[in-house]
């Protein structure tokens, strides 16, 4: 069991590769999951959380309609039992089940879907409503919702299984203190619960930057293998707990069940254990470092990172292979097209995408006129040991090039605000598709709107104009073509350090059965079972 575990990664197969649940022998009901985080949600509504932290605990909370099924990779129902597509593409009929309820025993009905995706769109509100600007009307008859769309929209049936479209109460959300909807998503969301869910637990504790409960919903509609309502465990205990090795000494010391994020370093050494599960999920994750494009730093300085031409060299001065071995033991590879290869077949190889040229980048950084012992800061992650590895290797691959590189180390909380200030040289990212689609990817990475290129101000009207056309193109073949020119366009403008693509490592007690992490990096609980 714990070869073909890592095996799971180590083959880094398709992104929505099939994956099935463990089964347990003995299926057993009761008790609390803990859980070691490497960073703590901030607000867990599903259209604000626009951070892993947040994203990937939103599904936990609220179901969407539709969802990704983890074994087949393709759209099922969720909420919805149904649903059907007209033939024009502009209108999408979905039918809810039966009896559905929220945590607090109140109905789920065809109201509550409407609010939620209304507020899903509102382009007032939440980072991700030009995902949804093709809804032109959402109305419900009965257990009948009813999408009327503007124009066809190839992504939409994906963006129903994502967390932003997830359900939410209106009548809990209506009743919430607060004047406006984001007063409102704070009182209930951030203020530590109960909250109000529609998925198999609910909020019943937040502690933001420390800790977080979730109780497992008596009123899901999911049965388990027992026939009874999911999830099997009681409730969900979460420690933030960004330190590497503080989080694998708990686990190795029984303190918590589940760490997430190992390091690639403790892989061999959690998978000898005979009390550990080392699993190494198949993910659609890329680590990349986004670079500030802006002509001036946050302090007005004149900003070096401006000129492509240096953009370009670090990253033909970075050796993705070497920072694999370092930092991955050799379980990735090198990105070989701006958006994960594996995700989609809209993708297009560029391998190798800033293949190691030293040469290369030297004439680059002496063609820009860098002036040597430029200062450039790296901002990473606190407590991170990949963090750290990336830092002492990019300091001595670029000293050759004159650039002086520098360490800022920060908490989650503060890499995030300062990439949408724009205060930041170049710092450490990672991304993880949220749905099954490049669409999403494409623009957040650099469709300037979105979230000004993921912070880096780069702003590229061709590739605006791409994108915005790519989002109502049903032809296939068109939309191939469009994404082809997108991700050309994006490699030689380079405002990305462009790294590698990795697996999820997450060690898991051996007490433990039946969690999975998806290639989307959503956690499963609600069909984990504890021994006891």
């Amino acid at each position: 069991m714990k070869a073909a575990a890592l095996a799971v990664g180590l083959a880094m197969s398709t992104a929505l590769t099939a994956f099935t649940y463990q089964t347990a022998d003995a299926l057993e009901r009761g008790g609390t999951l803990n859980f070691a985080r490497y960073d703590g949600s901030k607000l867990v509504d599903p259209i604000y959380a626009d951070r892993n932290p947040d994203i990937w605990m939103v599904g936990s909370l609220f179901s969407t309609l539709l969802e990704t099924d983890p074994d087949s990779g393709e759209l099922v129902g969720s909420l919805a039992e149904r649903y059907e597509v007209a033939a024009d593409g502009k209108t999408i009929t979905l039918t809810l089940r039966d009896g559905l309820k929220f945590s607090d025993g109140s109905a789920l009905t065809g109201e509550d879907v409407i609010f939620s995706l209304d507020r899903a769109r509102n382009p007032d509100l939440g980072p991700w409503s030009g995902l949804l600007s093709a809804i032109s009307n959402v109305s419900a008859d009965g257990n009948t919702v009813t999408i009327t769309l503007e124009n066809p929209d190839p992504a939409l049936l994906s963006m129903l299984a994502t967390f932003n479209t997830a359900i939410v109460s209106k009548k809990a959300f209506e009743a919430a203190p607060g004047e406006t909807d984001q007063d409102k998503s704070a009182a209930i969301f951030a203020a530590g619960g109960p909250g109000v869910g529609s998925g198999p637990f609910f909020l019943s504790g937040f502690e933001q930057g420390a800790s977080m409960s979730f109780s497992a919903n008596p009123h899901y509609w999911k049965l388990g293998e027992d026939g009874k309502p999911l999830p099997y465990v009681d409730g969900v205990e979460f420690q933030v707990i960004p330190d590497d090795a503080t989080r694998v000494l708990k686990l190795t010391a029984g303190e918590v069940d589940i760490a997430e994020f190992i390091p690639f370093s403790r892989v061999s050494e959690l998978d000898a254990d005979p009390a550990i599960n080392m699993y190494l999920f198949p993910s659609t994750r890329i680590i990349y470092s986004p670079i500030n494009t802006r002509e001036t730093r946050a302090d007005g300085s004149p900003n070096p990172l401006a000129d492509k031409r240096v953009r370009q060299a670090l990253n033909y001065a970075t050796h993705k292979d070497a920072l694999i071995q370092l930092i991955l033991q050799g379980a990735g590879k090198p990105m070989s097209s701006p958006v994960m290869s594996s995700a989609t077949r809209l993708a297009v190889d560029m391998s190798p995408l800033y293949g190691f040229d030293l040469e290369k980048a030297k004439a680059l950084i002496e063609e820009a006129g860098l002036e040597p012992g430029t200062e450039i800061t790296l901002t990473t992650l606190a407590g991170s040991a990949d963090d750290a590895t990336i830092f002492a290797a990019l300091q001595q691959m670029w000293q050759p090039l004159g650039i002086t590189l520098v360490a800022e180390q920060v908490d989650g909380a503060t890499r995030g605000a300062k990439n949408r200030s724009g205060e930041f040289d170049i710092h450490t990212y990672g991304w993880v598709d949220d749905v099954n689609d490049p669409s999403q990817v494409t623009g957040w990475l650099g469709y300037y709107p979105t979230r000004k290129a993921v912070g880096t101000g780069w702003n590229n009207a061709e590739f605006n104009g791409l994108y915005e056309a790519s989002s109502t193109e049903m032809d296939p073949e068109k939309r191939a073509d469009q994404y082809r020119q997108m991700q050309e366009i994006y490699a030689e403008a380079a405002p990305l350090l462009f790294m590698y693509e990795t697996p999820f490592a997450v060690a898991v007690s051996g007490k433990v059965d039946g969690y999975i992490q998806t290639p989307l990096g959503n956690n499963i609980f609600e069909n984990v079972s504890l021994e006891r």
